[in-house]
């Protein structure tokens, strides 16, 4: 790996506000202590800190040279509601909250770099670090989006980075087009007339009908969907009764769908709702169809996920850095921001072998070892596509 000798001296640095963050995990838009470190570091660095976007979002505006380009940069910032079962000694002190899917590493990485270009400044334009807040379970991209993100801090392009457990570190992996799925979320009230469980037919039981509407709803995938595309429908919670000679007036249903392709994602909510409501008014019940579209499909685009490779290469080699990746069914809220401009989401390997697992998981923690590949590689991209040069 070619880490510049003065991010590499960095790293001790680093992985002390790696631990300080780990230590005071903080959940979706309460990352208060969390971004006042990060907009106290940013202004140290002499960088121009805004604050406010999606409640506890930071932004620092870097500037060099006269150059009009400028490109965002962006790192989460939130904890997971986790009870963290690590015994080291940065472990949670918040109790049911954990940073387990390694935003604090994603932040102190762009921290690192925030400060390496602020004291280098070998590019000639503007660099927007954005430090978001939310990304887990309600979608904090999509506020900063709503809150004027890019009206206000505008950029030619925008680019993320999360880690990838189970990999050898020293290693990239990225892809043009679709690299992660959509996450809509939905709810379906089926809506019966209850009674005693020994008199069905003085009923209209919503168990049954939910139940048929479930399966029908697995038709999707199997018989409306394009066998070369790829869809999830999961009904995760079934909800109805209190006791077991009753039959309930109303059965909740909810739960998760996933595609990598937008039409593919219209067809299937337009799908659910026509199954849901048909079947129940074949029985004569009513359903209640709620569909939340939370996080877009994750696609990358083909100039800027060139760049991102070239960067990745320069560092690690081109041998260490997968191009095609096979997409995965998680989102990520960096879709909403790869919706408004040109961009690439990539990920960097935290480790393989023992000790190594994956994320969402109590025993998870961010490898120390790549924070400075990380910040690295985000100064690369910047002096790559921001390059005096090309001013």
């Amino acid at each position: 790996m070619k880490i510049r000798p003065e991010i590499e001296s960095l790293h001790s640095e680093m992985t002390e506000w790696r631990h300080k963050i780990h230590m005071h995990p903080e959940t979706a838009f309460e990352e208060y202590k969390t971004s006042d470190f990060v907009a106290e570091k940013l202004s140290s660095f002499g960088i121009e800190v805004h604050r406010g976007l999606a409640r506890t979002g930071v932004v620092g505006t870097l500037k060099s040279g006269d150059g009009n380009r400028a490109i965002g940069l962006r790192a989460d910032m939130d904890a997971l509601d986790l009870q963290e079962e690590n015994e080291f000694a940065h472990r949670s002190r918040i109790d049911g909250k954990m940073h387990g899917c390694g935003h604090d590493g994603h932040t102190v990485m762009l921290l690192g770099a925030a400060k390496y270009l602020a004291q280098t400044r070998n590019f000639n334009g503007t660099v927007q670090f954005i430090f978001q807040p939310a990304e887990e379970n309600v979608a904090g991209g999509r506020v900063m989006i709503q809150d004027g993100l890019f009206e206000k801090f505008p950029v030619d392009s925008v680019y993320g980075m999360h880690n990838m457990p189970g990999h050898e570190v020293g290693s990239f992996a990225v892809r043009t087009g679709p690299i992660m799925a959509s996450a809509d979320f939905f709810k379906a009230r089926i809506i019966g007339n209850g009674g005693h469980g020994a008199f069905p037919h003085l009923a209209t039981d919503p168990v049954v009908i939910a139940s048929e509407i479930v399966l029908a709803w697995q038709n999707i995938v199997s018989r409306n969907t394009d066998p070369l595309q790829s869809a999830v429908v999961t009904v995760a919670q079934i909800n109805g009764g209190h006791t077991s000679n009753v039959i309930p007036a109303e059965v909740v249903l909810t739960g998760t769908t996933r595609a990598f392709d937008p039409a593919v994602q219209d067809m299937i909510e337009n799908r659910m709702r026509q199954i849901a409501t048909g079947i129940a008014a074949a029985h004569g019940a009513r359903a209640e169809f709620t569909y939340d579209r939370r996080y877009a499909p994750t696609i990358n685009t083909p100039e800027e996920t060139e760049a991102a490779i070239a960067a990745a290469v320069k560092l690690v080699g081109d041998a260490r850095v997968n191009k095609d990746v096979t997409p995965v069914m998680g989102a990520e809220d960096f879709s909403w921001m790869l919706r408004e401009r040109p961009g690439c989401y990539i990920m960097i390997a935290n480790g393989a072998g023992e000790g190594s697992c994956h994320v969402h998981n109590p025993n998870y923690d961010f490898n120390d070892e790549i924070l400075p590949l990380g910040a690295n590689y985000w100064v690369e991209l910047t002096e790559q596509i921001l390059g005096k040069e090309a001013a």
